[in-house]
Formats: C-alpha cells, structure tokens, sequence
C-alpha cells in the first residue's frame, strides 16, 4: 500500500556518468570492467554476529537509476543479474527518480521468485525511535541470514563509521548487504560512487537515513 511517508526519491546527481564494475565476494576496492553473471552466492559467516553476503557491484549508469541500480546490487548477492533498464521499466522510473520503495519491492519478490520473499516497512516519524530501529535491526540480521539484501529508499545526510558523510538531499535507495556485531552496525552498497561503493553506518544513523521512507526486507 503507498503512504504519503513513503516519498518520491527526487534527482540525485551523485551517479551521473558513472559505469558498473563488479566485484566478486563482499564488497572491496577492486572493480573489473564489467559485470558478469555470478553463479552463487557467496558469504561470510563469522563469530561474534557477523555475515557479510557477496556482491557483484555496479554502479549506476545515470544520476536517477538509483533504485533499479539497488535492486540490481541487492540481487546480485542472490546469484541473479538483471538488466537495470528492465527494472527501470518495471518500477516506472523516470528521470524524476523511482516513486517509493513500493515500486522496487514487487520487483525484488518477482526475482526472488517468491511472492511473499519482501515486503515493505515504513519508518514513518522524522527520527526513527528505539522501536523502529529494533525492527530495522532484526529485519536486516534476519534478510541477510536469509542469503538476502535489505533494500532501503534514504534521503538527507548520515556520516559511516569512518567519520565520511554521505548527503542525498533528493533522496536515494541503496543495498544493505551485511552486518557485524548481531547488527548494530551494517554494510551498505551504494551505487551512487564506485570511489564509495561499499561502507559502514551504524543501525541508528540508517535508521533516522530512512525515516520518513520505508525499506523492503524478508
């Protein structure tokens, strides 16, 4: 069902002009030239609350393609890479950017294969509270241990745990592909840089990065 909250993803101008790469195994700072087709997913389980899925990385070829290049990455991590024009196609993206996660979650259940794999979470307050960060904790903890991504429509600016800001003013969607310590903190893929493709926010910042939107997850 589509809320007002969860608001159009307006013009980003962060991932024009940029061409995919891809990266085999958790995200690192080495890129091939293209994509090619992964044939399963890989992972990381570790001690002390940790998993990391593997992603085939690419960037987004244009400055509004953020939620079909999400998709896209989010997918990756299943074995699957599609063609983020289809998916542009499918979620009616236009150059005004991909309405709300609402649009990317039929799309993602679609090549999950399962119609019930996703579904969307709003969070609907200007600052996410203890609750909804909660949710959005388990929800991540619980996708990933499914050999899943958590797909996530952010809009303003939160700061990774190396102290880099990342600011989308407009709005923008980004793959969430791991966690450590039980999830506290989580790696996101983020289409918009491959210069800044793979980083870490803690749950909190994501949280309040969402408020506002919504989220697809298992």
């Amino acid at each position: 069902m589509r809320t007002d909250l969860i608001r159009k993803t307006a013009l980003t101008a962060a991932g024009l002009a940029f061409t995919g790469g891809a990266i085999v195994g958790p995200i690192t700072a080495a890129y091939a030239a293209e994509a090619k087709p992964t044939t399963q997913t890989q992972s990381d389980r570790k001690p002390s609350g940790e998993r990391q899925l593997g992603v085939r990385y690419e960037a987004q070829p244009n400055f509004y393609y953020c939620g079909p290049a999400a998709t896209r990455n989010a997918l990756s991590v299943q074995g699957k890479n599609i063609n983020v024009d289809a998916m542009a196609k499918e979620m009616g993206t236009t150059e005004a950017g991909t309405n709300s996660i609402n649009d990317i979650t039929p799309v993602l259940n679609k090549e999950t294969g399962k119609t019930d794999a996703y579904h969307s979470v709003e969070i609907s307050k200007p600052d996410a509270d203890d609750k909804q960060t909660d949710k959005l904790r388990a929800d991540i903890v619980r996708t990933v241990d499914d050999g899943r991504a958590v797909v996530a429509n952010i809009a303003g600016a939160s700061t990774d745990t190396d102290g880099t800001t990342h600011s989308y003013e407009g709005g923008h969607y980004i793959s969430v592909v791991g966690y450590r310590d039980n999830g506290t903190t989580v790696t996101i893929a983020d289409s918009a840089d491959p210069n800044q493709a793979s980083y870490e926010v803690t749950v909190e910042h994501l949280a309040d990065w969402i408020a506002t939107r919504g989220y697809a997850t298992s």
